[in-house]
């Protein structure tokens, strides 16, 4: 195997060594699913080198580690004629992966050494589309209805309606002390607001109508999580509303 004797030279933490540099555009793969990653291996003058000395009957090759080191990946990409090497990884979980590359350059300065270049790579975790802005949502049979036209920076009305089966709700118990609880945050920053409705609690009876009065800094949408409690059971139902 050409240039055992240098393997020990680096620990492939760098993507230069040598004169020679590990180049790719992707910094980000999605979460997953398969994809492909593309890269050039390129020598002192900035060209991609295209001559490399088989090592183990392969001229190159590739290893894709998660950095908890719960993920593993060895790979032998192909290398087009301008030297751009195309690699197709299984699908990666998210975290922070490091990609290694071990080749032999058959000419050059480095002709007969083996080189170990890495790159390091992101796999985000999936997010999911916030659901639209709604007038009504639904949970554990409950439907709840709002009203209310909010406006940013400024106390505006909202009127909740529970019901269930066609029917009003006149069955919420109290929840801390209340008859609802509701936190409100920003798409985006994660702005913050905590609401209580207005009305009274009298006994077990409440509903249908919870009235609150909402202070919500800023416009855009906002995400409501709105808990009520019914027969001793905790519901927690989500919203989102567009605050002008």
């Amino acid at each position: 195997m050409p240039g055992t004797s240098d393997m020990n030279a680096t620990n492939g933490l760098s993507a230069q060594q040598g004169g020679y540099t590990l180049t790719s555009h992707t910094a980000a793969l999605p979460a997953g699913k398969a994809a492909t990653y593309r890269f050039t291996i390129t020598g002192s003058s900035g060209r991609p080198i295209t001559a490399f000395a088989l090592n183990q009957t392969k001229r190159l090759h590739f290893y894709v580690v998660r950095s908890d080191l719960t993920g593993f990946q060895h790979l032998h990409p192909t290398m087009a004629g301008d030297g751009t090497w195309t690699a197709h990884l299984a699908a990666l979980q998210p975290g922070h992966w490091r990609l290694f590359t071990q080749f032999t350059p058959e000419t050059g300065p480095g002709k007969g050494r083996d080189f170990v270049l890495s790159r390091t790579l992101t796999v985000p975790a999936a997010t999911t589309a916030l659901p639209p802005p709604s007038a009504s949502t639904m949970v554990d049979g409950y439907t709840l209805t709002l009203r209310g036209d909010l406006k940013a920076g400024m106390m505006s009305p909202l009127t909740v309606m529970i019901g269930k089966d066609g029917k009003p709700v006149t069955d919420l118990q109290p929840y801390l002390d209340t008859y609802a609880h509701l936190t409100a945050f920003h798409q985006g920053d994660q702005a913050f607001a905590h609401l209580h409705p207005q009305t009274k609690v009298i006994g077990g009876h409440g509903g249908p109508a919870l009235q609150f009065m909402t202070d919500l800094t800023v416009s855009g949408n906002w995400r409501l999580f709105l808990q009520f409690q019914t027969a001793g059971v905790l519901h927690t139902a989500a919203v989102t509303l567009h605050v002008r």
